[in-house]
Parts: structure tokens; C-alpha cells; sequence
């Protein structure tokens, strides 16, 4: 932490020397005056030294900032100080904590220091496990490639908009940028529908789902053993095992036809490939959610592409953008109602 000289006033006089030292623009006021009970420790302004030392004060080094001014950020760029500034200003200024844990994109350049940033991060956010974020997820199953940088596993929890989330942050990645959709889901009028997540995850939109728009049962479906297993305890946790029938399988795998009121298709980028499922599942009526990354500005068009390739009996209810996936293009859900004519 950088430093700055300071007189050393004794309390008894401080009332008296600190206005005076200020008067006379001794003071640094970029700096804070801080204290120990006997003394008040003046900053001082640069070159201003001999003055003080001339009024009898003696004159030490404080930190420039006491140490709870300090945001998360500046305390860990401080803690690496010694790294040099090309390391510093790398740093990640945006993270997601979760109970112990906390979860963050680190610049690969930086990878030499993992450990060191690790250890910073956690004294400065107070948690006990850091894991990095070094590319995303991939393949079908959605694994990430997290990396352990601090700490012990343990299970991430957090609790959003009433319901409670568990998993484990090296072997899942928690879709935080959906919070809204997830809201949006949750108050939803599904009143006695069935519903149906084809790719439930840990409960992302399930939850919401089954807890707020009086589904009568929610059939959510994941293929990945891991997201499955913490699916179930989710469901658990939320005390929701009366409405959700958790279903381990690749979705293309369920059985029956025409008896979805409503379905969840909350995946990016693959998507298209399940909708001749989606729609073998669909009711007369049933509105299907389907979400897809589209260049801006195409998404409408693009959904009228997939859908229609499917079947003519369609309608666009509305389409949302969700958030941003890269440069000029963006994750959007459309609602999609299913004519009767589609059934065959």
C-alpha cells in the first residue's frame, strides 16, 4: 500500500494544531488523518516536512488510506504490489461470489501467478475457495474449464429471488447473466400446466417455475450426471420433490406425445437440433421458450427459419434479448406458441 509522511500530534494538542496545520495547507488532504488513542497522525503535503519538523512534531509513514477504504480491488492490487504494474492492471475487476466461494475470468498472461492472485483475492472478499474461469463451457454437457486457485473444493450457494441454488463451481458454471429470464419464469402464470425443461441444469428455470407460477408438475430433464445430482438436492433444498419429476436422460430420450403445456428450451446455440422434439411434446397451445444466440437484428427472422423447418403451425408471441453473447450478437428467448395443426 502506498505511503505518506505524517506528523505524529499528540491528542491533547490536536484540536488546536490540526486547524493551524490546515491553514496553512500543510496538510495533505489527499490522505486520511488516522490515529492509535495517543496520537492523531497528520498527512503531510510534500515538501512540507521541515515545517512540521520545526514545530517539534516528529514525522512517520502512514498508509495513504486506512485499510477499510480500501474497495476489494485496491486492497489485492496492494497485497501485489510487487508484481509491477503489468500484472496489477490485469487484475479482474468483476467476480461472482457464492457463499465461501467466489468465481472469476483471470487473463491467461497472468497464469505464472495464479497462486499469489488466489491467495489476494480470498483475504480481500473473504471467502475460502477461489476458482478461475479460464475458458468458458464446452461440449453438450456444459463442463466448465475452471481451475482451483485457492482454497479447498466446496459447493458454491446462493440464493436468488427466493430460491436457493447449490453446485460445485469447478464442475459446473452458474449462468448468472440469466437472472432476469429467471425472474420473468417465475412469474409466469402456469397455472396447472405441465411443465416441461428439456435442459434443466441445476434447476436454473425449473425452480422458479414449480416455487412461483403454480405449475401443476415440472418434468426437468438433465443429461449431465453431476447437474443432475445437484438438480435433485436443489429440489430438496427448495422443498419443491411434490411438483418436479427430475429426469436423467438426454431429452430426446423422453417419452410420450402431446402432453407438454409448456416447455423450457434453455440452451444456446444447439438449440435448433431439439425443437422436432420440443414440438412431438407440445399440446395444442403449448408455449415453448426457446432460447438462441442470433446476430443482432436477425433474431426473428432467424426463429421464423427454425421453427418453420419444422412445422407451418407457429406463432412469434414476443422475442427478448437475454443479454450479450460477443460482439454483434446476443442470447435472446422467444416465446412460441404451438397451433393444433401441428399434431400428427
Amino acid at each position: 500500500m502506498q505511503k505518506v509522511k505524517a506528523a505524529k500530534v499528540p491528542v491533547p494538542e490536536a484540536a488546536e494544531v490540526i486547524p493551524r496545520l490546515r491553514s496553512a495547507g500543510i496538510i495533505d488532504l489527499s490522505a486520511r488523518i488516522s490515529g492509535d488513542g495517543r496520537f492523531r497522525f497528520v498527512p503531510i503535503a510534500n515538501g512540507r516536512e521541515s515545517e512540521v519538523a520545526d514545530m517539534g512534531f516528529d514525522i512517520i509513514e502512514i498508509p495513504s488510506r486506512s485499510e477499510g477504504s480500501l474497495s476489494p480491488l485496491e486492497k489485492v492490487q496492494d497485497a501485489l504490489a510487487h508484481l509491477g504494474g503489468s500484472v496489477t492492471g490485469m487484475l479482474p475487476d468483476k467476480w461472482e461470489i457464492a457463499g465461501r466461494t467466489v468465481t472469476m475470468k483471470i487473463d491467461p498472461s497472468l497464469s505464472a501467478y495464479l497462486g499469489e492472485i488466489g491467495d489476494a483475492y480470498a483475504d480481500a472478499l473473504g471467502v475460502s475457495a477461489v476458482y478461475a474461469d479460464v475458458s468458458g463451457v464446452h461440449d453438450e454437457l456444459r463442463i466448465p474449464d475452471v481451475r482451483l486457485i485457492h482454497g479447498e473444493p466446496c459447493d458454491a450457494v446462493k440464493t436468488e429471488s427466493g430460491i436457493t441454488y447449490s453446485w460445485d463451481p469447478g464442475r459446473i458454471m452458474f449462468a448468472s447473466g440469466n437472472l432476469v429470464e429467471r425472474a420473468r419464469m417465475g412469474k409466469t402464470d402456469c397455472s396447472g400446466e405441465t411443465v416441461v425443461d428439456m435442459f434443466a441444469g441445476i434447476g436454473y428455470f425449473t425452480l422458479p417455475i414449480a416455487r412461483f407460477a403454480g405449475a401443476r408438475r415440472v418434468i426437468a430433464c438433465e443429461k449431465n450426471p453431476v447437474s443432475y445430482g445437484y438438480l435433485v438436492r436443489n429440489i430438496s433444498l427448495n422443498g419443491l420433490e411434490d411438483r418436479v419429476i427430475p429426469v436423467l436422460a438426454d431429452n430426446r430420450a423422453l417419452c410420450g406425445k402431446h402432453f407438454a403445456d409448456r416447455i423450457m428450451m434453455g440452451y444456446v446455440q444447439r438449440t435448433s437440433e431439439f425443437v422436432p422434439n420440443a414440438l412431438s411434446m407440445a399440446k395444442p397451445g403449448c408455449i415453448i421458450h426457446y432460447h438462441d444466440t442470433f446476430m443482432v437484428g436477425t433474431e426473428r427472422e432467424e426463429t421464423e427459419r427454425i421453427f418453420g423447418g419444422c412445422t407451418d403451425a407457429f406463432e412469434i408471441l414476443s422475442i427478448r434479448e437475454v443479454k450479450s453473447f460477443a460482439p454483434n450478437v446476443s442470447h435472446y428467448v422467444a416465446d412460441v406458441r404451438v397451433r393444433s395443426d401441428t399434431l400428427a
